[in-house]
């Protein structure tokens, strides 16, 4: 009687313990920003790699924090990305104005979903919630840094420079919320936001509205 050799899958290949957990770390964000957040699941990693459920609950024991850590490196590459694009403006007044258009355009709106889906799975994932509000601490604080250095150079008048990034930051997560179940469209609404934005740092009306593209 002989027996059907089959072909070992391609992820099932012996591996080092780094070398697979690092796998499975790009495996989740790549779920994340397709499927959404609830997509990483054992099932769904492990088809992803090619592998069994039991292998990825080896390298990775709880799903829990497998989603915390995949939300944080997504969102943390996304407030790097951000640093890149502001940084050839020339001051903190093109920088804003760029950072606004950047954060509701629509090239952004899978990391939009991925935080939408943290804000509702945070409700019962600790470790998700734990760190929804370590990288909403972060946007606040990149955003209130730009609006210090323009307070510095004398661009912007504010009292509370913290308190306008919280303001500015929740504008615009409610509008790409609104945007992301296409109720509205947040990129239209960006004169809001920049008219917001003028009468709490003392800009003249219009000042963040010279490079709109449209």
């Amino acid at each position: 009687m002989s027996t059907v050799q089959h072909e070992p899958r391609p992820g099932a290949r012996r591996k080092s313990p780094a070398a697979r957990a690092a796998e499975i770390a790009v495996a989740a964000r790549e779920i994340a920003l397709a499927d959404g957040l609830p997509g990483i699941t054992l099932r769904g990693v492990a088809a992803r790699i090619g592998v069994t459920p039991a292998l990825v609950s080896h390298y990775q024991p709880s799903m829990e924090v497998l989603v915390a850590d995949t939300f944080s490196a997504i969102v943390a590459a996304e407030i790097g990305e951000v640093a890149e694009e502001l940084a050839p403006c020339i001051g903190p007044v093109a920088a804003l104005a760029a950072l606004i258009d950047s954060l509701l355009g629509p090239e952004r709106s899978s990391v939009t979903a991925v935080w939408l889906d943290a804000w509702s799975l945070g409700r019962r994932n600790p470790a998700l919630a734990v760190e929804v509000g370590v990288q909403m601490d972060a946007w606040q604080a990149f955003v209130a840094d730009l609006l210090r250095r323009g307070v510095g150079t004398g661009e912007f008048t504010a009292d509370d420079t913290e308190a306008v990034a919280w303001l500015l930051l929740g504008i615009i997560d409610g509008l790409n919320a609104h945007g992301i179940v296409r109720y509205g469209h947040a990129g239209s609404l960006r004169g809001l936001v920049r008219t917001v934005a003028e009468h709490e740092l003392g800009l003249a009306a219009g000042v963040l509205s010279h490079r709109d593209p449209g």
